[in-house]
């Protein structure tokens, strides 16, 4: 006979098993063959060795696009650099140092694309943290929201003119399905440490805030936007987790997150950068490569221009900047 434990155990392991199939089974794949040759993409956080930030970047020069490693470690990035240059053969993929923690560095990434770029067809602001507790940045505000929302909120108005006149542009804001979950979200609490959990989600939701924010204001214009929920990943984005936290992480990492490969992880995210014919899903969000309903979060009358309008000025957009 078994033990009770025992019992359980098996059960546990079932459903695990069980969930593991269903996650193979509904992960959505890009199916485009779009040619990117003559086109340029910046990925931010490209340089993780398991990343969806370096298989986006890697898929991109499989199509023939000048990729640009937007990193903030060098010595990371010149080997993501060399690894995607090895496998694909396209040696015009760039190392551009940016470090999201810092305003100061996210002006000068994007004050050298602008001066050394002529055109900007893909922006994937992938760059992410998490588990980091309640650091601030150099610049005294949450280092997860800063890096998760605020710094690709100034990247993407510092690079608008270059993005604007580039023909068929789009922006792609990686957010996460935990964004569902930031229900007691307020604007008082967008520079507040709430909790790990809550700061994580909070972030989150502000890239879907963003991007409905963003897509309005796009109207009328041949630049797009998405966000997207890129699935569940085993990658190293709660890397800096310590103590209880890490303990869990690294569980659901090793059992759960058995699960999906960044690569897996990296499909809607390609597919929003490339697939043709979404553009009439400007604003929209997406999981597994399809267009999902807003999270009921995200749904709250007029909270995306609050926030937008709150978010210039914490990052400090100047009157001359304010290019959308």
């Amino acid at each position: 006979m078994l033990s009770t434990t025992a019992i359980i155990f098996l059960i546990i392991f079932a459903l695990l098993i069980v969930f593991k199939i269903y996650m193979k089974v509904t992960t959505g794949w890009c199916r485009s063959h779009t040619c990117l040759v003559g086109k340029t993409a910046i990925v931010t956080g490209a340089n993780t060795g398991i990343g969806i930030g370096y298989d986006t970047a890697l898929d991109f020069a499989k199509r023939g696009a000048r990729v640009i490693l937007a990193c903030r470690d060098e010595g990371r990035a010149e080997e993501a650099r060399s690894r995607i240059v090895e496998e694909t053969g396209n040696k015009n993929i760039l190392v551009q140092l940016i470090d999201m923690s810092s305003f100061e560095t996210v002006r000068e990434f994007a004050k050298r694309i602008n001066e050394t770029e002529e055109r900007l067809d893909i922006l994937v602001n992938n760059a992410g943290a998490g588990g980091t507790g309640d650091k601030r940045s150099k610049d005294g505000h949450v280092l997860v929201m800063q890096i998760n929302y605020f710094s690709a909120f100034l990247l993407t108005n510092l690079l608008f003119g270059l993005i604007k006149k580039t023909k068929g542009s789009r922006v792609v804001n990686v957010s996460s399905i935990l964004a569902k979950y930031a229900r007691y979200f307020e604007l008082a609490d967008v520079d507040k440490f709430s909790g790990l959990c809550y700061v994580y989600n909070y972030s989150k939701l502000c890239n879907i805030l963003f991007t409905i924010e963003l897509a309005k204001r796009l109207d009328g214009t041949e630049t797009t936007t998405y966000s997207l929920h890129p699935g569940v990943v085993k990658t190293e984005i709660f890397r800096h987790a310590k103590g209880t936290l890490k303990f869990i992480v690294n569980f659901v990492k090793n059992v759960f997150l058995k699960l999906s490969t960044s690569e897996e992880g990296a499909q809607t995210t390609i597919y929003c950068s490339v697939a043709k014919d979404i553009e009439r899903y400007n604003g929209a969000h997406f999981e597994d490569c399809q267009e999902v309903p807003p999270y009921i979060t995200a749904r709250v009358p007029g909270l995306s221009k609050k926030m937008w309008d709150l978010t210039k000025d914490i990052v400090g957009l100047k009157p001359e900047e304010m290019l959308i």
